[in-house]
């Protein structure tokens, strides 16, 4: 038995993580964009007691949709939809800080926060691709240029969150005051990117601050993750590049002035289970005969920034520049992958079609919880963001037979400890900076009186 809980996300891809999902008899790829399977999705979560269910999300169509199904929803419009149907599970969404501006994605998220009872959390991104430049117009920032300005906008979101005391509505109907106004503060911030006067229309939320998420690995997003974020999505292959992040990542909070238990770290994994070791590898081997090789070719070729053919899917990749104003630090995983276990095109295209670079697990649930264990009692993670290759299936899989697994061992909660995704993570909740100024003033005062 442990102290230490386990914290577990579901990642939640249209019917699942495997590019080939849509092609398996398990899956339904017409409810893609169907709200009723999204809540399915996360009350199988909740009744697993996992933290939270995350969507990713781009703003560009990422990815040749003649051979996968792509194309899901806005995901905090999807949020809002699964927090009416949920009680505990915490709804985390991706929202870019390069396309955006400030004050809206303040109040979204200040919404959620609301509608939810306290359980939305943002993933914060900075738009990597030039795909998504082109959808609005412009030429793609350079790589520390968009976390420069995210730097700043994450900085205005929560001044805005904080605009409103927590004690600012008073609903005193017999004096008719509503609100205490000296406790609705304007920004009027000026910096590099934004200006933004505030307050934000929307009295703060439950959480104090929705919680802040973060998935860049390059070193400008480590250090970003240090400054920010509560919670990191990341990719690793191996236990000790796990160790090696996690421990880079760690040591970077003191500078901040944060604890160590201030942020977790949350590796992507994607369980293939079965409830015999044969019957695992059996799903694997059907989920990669579905693979179509020309969509990984053209995936894994905008990956690595050269074009490859078919006639080199049975050659070794080539050498590739591992610097890129994209999203430098999968590239970079990707290419040591390849060299590391001397994989042809080929063999990495299965590698990857399953995680896109996250690790894929096959096994039974005991062998799933095995390597969860390790990499959580080794100091590789503080949990793992849960990305089952068929959906619902493969959630469902986890849920009913992974989870009492690590239930068992003492690794995971039985029961919710709060309503909160906060009080979930065992994260505190934020003080207004407006309401810590006051009483560091006040104190101030008793002390020079």
């Amino acid at each position: 038995m442990t102290a230490r809980k386990l914290h577990l996300n579901a990642f939640l891809m249209g019917v699942g993580h495997h590019e080939a999902a849509w092609r398996h008899p398990r899956a339904e790829p017409a409810r893609l964009t169907d709200v009723r399977h999204y809540q399915e999705l996360a009350r199988i979560a909740e009744r697993g007691k996992l933290d939270s269910v995350f969507l990713a999300d781009g703003l560009a169509l990422q990815g040749n949709v003649r051979h996968n199904a792509l194309g899901g929803l806005e995901p905090l419009t999807l949020l809002s939809a699964l927090a009416v149907v949920t009680d505990h599970i915490g709804l985390i969404a991706t929202v870019s800080t390069t396309y955006n501006e400030p004050f809206h994605v303040a109040r979204k998220f200040a919404s959620l926060d609301h509608i939810s009872g306290g359980r939305a959390g943002w993933n914060i991104v900075t738009s990597a691709s030039e795909a998504e430049a082109r959808n609005f117009g412009v030429e793609r920032p350079a790589h520390a240029d968009r976390y420069a300005r995210a730097t700043e906008f994450v900085e205005v979101v929560t001044k805005l969150w904080d605009s409103w005391e927590d004690d600012a509505v008073l609903g005193d109907r017999r004096s008719g005051d509503y609100a205490d106004t000296g406790k609705i503060h304007p920004l009027e911030h000026e910096g590099a990117h934004f200006r933004v006067e505030g307050p934000l229309n929307t009295s703060r939320p439950p959480q104090g601050h929705p919680l802040l998420v973060q998935a860049g690995s390059s070193q400008d997003g480590k250090e970003f993750a240090a400054r920010f974020a509560e919670a990191v999505f990341t990719a690793q292959q191996t236990l000790a590049d796990a160790q090696d992040f996690y421990t880079d990542i760690k040591s970077r909070l003191a500078r901040y002035d944060r604890h160590l238990d201030e942020l977790l770290i949350l590796p992507g994994i994607s369980p293939i289970i079965g409830s015999t070791e044969r019957e695992a590898l059996r799903l694997e081997k059907e989920l990669e005969e579905l693979i179509i090789p020309a969509y990984g070719l053209a995936q894994l070729s905008h990956l690595v920034g050269i074009e490859l053919q078919e006639d080199a899917l049975d050659r070794q990749l080539p050498d590739v520049p591992v610097e890129t104003e994209g999203a430098q630090s999968r590239r970079k995983l990707v290419i040591e992958l390849a060299r590391r276990e001397n994989l042809t095109v080929r063999e990495l295209l299965g590698r990857l079609a399953g995680g896109r670079g996250h690790r894929v697990v096959t096994g039974t649930p005991e062998q799933i919880a095995d390597e969860i264990q390790t990499w959580f009692e080794n100091g590789a993670a503080d949990g793992f963001n849960i990305m089952p290759p068929i959906l619902p299936g493969g959630l469902e899989h986890f849920v009913d037979h992974v989870v009492p697994e690590l239930q068992a061992r003492g690794l995971f909660r039985t029961e919710y400890e709060g309503r909160t995704l906060r009080g979930n993570y065992g994260l505190a909740r934020p003080a207004s900076r407006h309401a810590a100024a006051e009483e560091s003033e006040r104190l101030d005062v008793a002390v020079a009186s």
